[in-house]
């Protein structure tokens, strides 16, 4: 299996440093989400779960 290509968010604070969210994809089906102060801890799901979860909190539900 190939490493994913990890993103750091472009809300995360600029530099390097241990405040940042980042994303990876595999395959377009699956989504990878780490904190980089716990880069080992990977919450993987599919997008479409990504976006009813930002939708949700958008929305103020969570």
């Amino acid at each position: 299996m190939r490493h994913p290509v990890w993103q750091k968010s472009s809300f995360s604070g600029g530099g390097e440093g241990n405040a940042c969210v980042e994303l990876a994809f595999s395959a377009p089906t699956m989504l990878h989400l780490r904190e980089s102060d716990a880069p080992t801890a990977v919450l993987t799901a599919p997008p479409t779960l990504l976006g009813d979860l930002l939708r949700a909190i958008r929305d103020g539900l969570l």
